[in-house]
C-alpha cells in the first residue's frame, strides 16, 4: 500500500519510467501485431486485471452516488470512444514517427486540455493556459518539421491522438465524478477492447493486413507478448492503481513536474534501446513541449489534478 507522500513521489516515478518505456515496448510489438489487434489483446488483458479490484472494493454508501446501469454504461462506453480513438491513433503512429516524437507529442495533451474545456464547457481559460498552447505548439513545429519543412505522417497522428486524449480528460472532468472510480474504469477499459476488436475485423479485411503473419504466429512471438502482458499489466493496470492511490497524498503541482517526466523517460529509453537521436532543432521542440506542459500547470498553480493517459478514474478537480 502507498501510505507516505514519498511512497507516493517514488510511485508516480516508477509509473512514468514504465510509460515511457511501455513507447519502446509497443513500437517493436505492431512491427509484429497490427495496431487495433494489439491493443484488443492488450486492454482486453488490463480489463481483467482489474475486475479484481471490483470485487475487492469496500461497500459504499448509497447515497455517494445516484446513478443507473444504464448511465454507468452509456457513459463507459462513451468515455471509452474517446480513449479508442487516442491510443488507435497514438499506436497507429508509432509506425511512422519515432518512439521520441511519440512521447514529446502526447505531453502536448497536458495544455491543450484546459482549452478544450473552454471549447466544450466555456470554463474560464487563465493567460498561462494561452501562453503553455502556443509555446507548445511551437515546440511541436520544430520537433516534426526537421530539415525538410513537412509534416510526418505519424507525427500527425499522434498529435491528433494527443487531442482526442484532452478531450477524454476533459470529459472525465465534467462527468466522471457522477460515478464509482473502479466501474467507471473498468467499462471504459472494456469499451477499449471491444472498439479495437471492431476496428481489428475491417483491419483484417484490408491489403495491409496481408503482411502480417498469421494471428497463431503473431501471439507465439516472445516480443509480442512481452509487450501485451507490459502494456495491460504494468502501464495500465498496475499504472492506475498507483496513480489513483498517489495523487491523493501528494500536491497537483508535484504531480504536474512528475508526469514531465514521461516523455524525458520516453526518449531515453529510445536512446539506449533503438539508437534513437534528436538533433539540435527536436531538443528545441521537446524543451518547449515540456516547458508548456509545465507552465500550463505551474503557470497560475491552479488546483487541477493531472490526470495522464492510462487513468480512466477520479475527476478533475476545479
Amino acid at each position: 500500500m502507498i501510505r507516505t507522500p514519498i511512497m507516493a513521489f517514488w510511485a508516480l516515478v516508477l509509473v512514468n519510467l514504465i510509460w515511457g518505456i511501455g513507447f519502446v515496448v509497443v513500437d517493436d510489438a505492431i512491427e509484429i501485431m497490427p495496431v487495433n489487434t494489439f491493443n484488443t489483446f492488450r486492454f482486453g488483458v488490463a480489463t481483467l486485471a482489474l475486475l479484481p479490484l471490483l470485487f475487492m472494493m469496500k461497500k459504499q454508501n448509497k447515497s455517494e452516488f445516484n446513478y443507473t446501469n444504464s448511465q454507468l454504461f452509456r457513459s463507459g462506453f462513451g468515455l471509452g470512444l474517446l480513449l479508442f480513438l487516442g491510443f488507435s491513433l497514438q499506436t497507429q503512429g508509432l509506425l511512422y514517427t519515432s518512439v521520441s516524437n511519440t512521447g514529446f507529442i502526447t505531453g502536448m495533451c497536458v495544455p491543450l486540455v484546459p482549452i478544450i474545456g473552454f471549447l466544450l464547457f466555456k470554463i474560464k481559460v487563465g493567460k498561462e493556459i494561452w501562453l503553455s498552447v502556443v509555446t507548445a505548439s511551437i515546440g511541436l513545429y520544430f520537433l516534426t518539421m526537421g530539415d525538410k519543412l513537412e509534416f510526418n505522417k505519424g507525427d500527425v497522428l499522434v498529435a491528433v491522438s494527443a487531442v482526442c486524449y484532452a478531450s477524454h480528460i476533459s470529459m472525465m472532468a465534467k462527468y466522471g465524478g457522477r460515478f464509482a472510480v473502479i466501474p467507471l474504469s473498468i467499462l471504459q477499459l472494456g469499451a477499449v477492447t471491444c472498439y479495437s476488436a471492431i476496428a481489428a475485423l475491417f483491419e483484417m479485411n484490408t491489403a495491409a493486413s496481408e503482411s502480417y503473419m498469421s494471428l497463431i504466429d503473431q501471439l507465439n512471438n516472445k516480443n509480442v507478448i512481452a509487450a501485451i502482458l507490459y502494456s495491460a499489466l504494468l502501464a495500465s493496470a498496475f499504472a492506475y492503481w498507483a496513480q489513483t492511490s498517489s495523487q491523493r497524498l501528494i500536491k497537483p503541482h508535484k504531480v504536474a513536474l512528475i508526469f514531465a517526466l514521461e516523455p524525458i523517460f520516453a526518449h531515453i529509453a529510445a536512446y539506449f534501446i533503438l539508437d534513437e537521436h534528436l538533433g539540435y532543432k527536436g531538443w528545441i521542440g521537446a524543451s518547449l513541449i515540456i516547458v508548456g506542459m509545465l507552465y500550463s500547470e505551474l503557470g497560475g498553480r491552479r488546483k487541477t489534478k493531472i490526470q495522464a493517459l492510462d487513468q480512466m478514474a477520479a475527476p478533475i478537480d476545479k
